[in-house]
């Protein structure tokens, strides 16, 4: 009984893996449409987004430990899974990935900054996962270039799933994204050299150490991936009770400046139960003036509404003016400008 069982099972996997070679399209524009399709539902049901999240986390758990789970089955039930099959498993987590986190990071992109060279980079992995011969003639065959991009893939995943799962700070979660994809990189870069001596496990450890102080240093270019404004507005006048701006200026006097102050007025796109500290940063003429911390809180469809107010302003103050958004690793969620006459 248990042969039988386990001879349909085996035949079921080399069917689905006949389909697969045979329509391989399908299973790009099932990737596709799927990861599509999990940042939308993310975006308008809390609770499907964390099932969601806590389903990518598995299915890297499975890319993790692929190799030791292929050989338990094998060796537990006798069941063999195809290499070939592995492959499009591999692939078709790369693609619900990169698709899943890609409009995430689209949208909290400030594309003036260096944060469109991350998001960039995604979206040129997330088209190489769904055309064959990039993935697999060109991609595949390059092993530290794969292992790149793997872990580019895990850390993205990393950096939306947390805050949707353990409420954790962009900050927080930029730390263990990092440290979570440092440490499971290395195994796989020490099982990738072509001779395992002293010196190259050596020179291994060195380069990860490398990877993730560079991977630190450059937090800033890494967009915030669950803050989004919904809403900015600089403005003179604010209704503090009803937290609605007045009519939003993209330019004014001196004069209206130094009489009426003025208010500068967010509205952030956070997960539910997500506490963040952001700082609105005043900038003139390229140089900052004031840094105001603002607490927010997730959960709010329209975003929740913070601002703050600036009423001492310098000597000099026409020119070119900026409030930027940040974080408190200093990552750009949004920038208001505006100009004084």
């Amino acid at each position: 009984m248990l042969a039988t069982s386990k001879h349909h099972l085996q035949s079921l996997l080399t069917r689905v893996l006949g389909l697969i070679q045979r329509y391989p399209r399908v299973l790009a524009l099932f990737g596709f449409c799927s990861g599509l399709a999990s940042f939308f539902l993310v975006d308008r049901q809390h609770r499907a987004g964390q099932v969601i999240a806590i389903i990518m986390l598995v299915s890297w758990l499975w890319l993790v430990l692929e190799n030791l789970l292929t050989d338990k089955i094998a060796r537990r039930f006798g069941l063999y899974l195809p290499p070939a099959l592995l492959r499009y498993v591999t692939q078709l987590i790369h693609q619900e990935s990169l698709f899943f986190t890609l409009p995430f990071f689209a949208v909290t992109t400030a594309w003036s900054s260096g944060q469109a060279v991350f998001t960039g980079l995604l979206g040129v992995a997330a088209l190489i996962s769904i055309t064959d011969p990039l993935y697999y003639k060109w991609l595949s065959n390059r092993r530290w270039l794969f292992l790149a991009y793997h872990n580019l893939s895990l850390f993205a995943v990393l950096l939306t799933v947390l805050p949707l799962i353990l409420h954790l700070s962009t900050t927080q979660s930029y730390q263990l994204a990092l440290a979570t994809t440092v440490a499971l990189s290395l195994p796989s870069r020490l099982v990738s050299l072509s001779q395992q001596t002293p010196w190259r496990w050596a020179v291994a450890v060195v380069l990860t150490g490398v990877i993730a102080f560079a991977g630190w240093l450059g937090r800033a270019w890494v967009p915030p991936a669950t803050l989004w404004l919904q809403e900015m507005a600089i403005t003179s006048q604010f209704d503090s009770r009803s937290r609605a701006p007045g009519d939003s200026l993209s330019s004014l006097t001196e004069q209206q400046l130094r009489d009426q102050g003025l208010y500068a007025y967010t509205a952030i796109n956070a997960p539910r139960g997500l506490d963040e500290r952001i700082y609105h940063q005043w900038i003139y003429n390229g140089k900052e003036l004031d840094r105001i911390p603002l607490d927010i809180h997730g959960g709010r469809e329209q975003g929740y509404r913070a601002w703050s107010r600036k009423q001492n302003f310098p000597r000099e103050v026409v020119g070119e003016w900026q409030v930027k958004v940040l974080t408190e690793d200093g990552q750009v969620i949004g920038t208001l400008r505006f100009e004084v006459q």
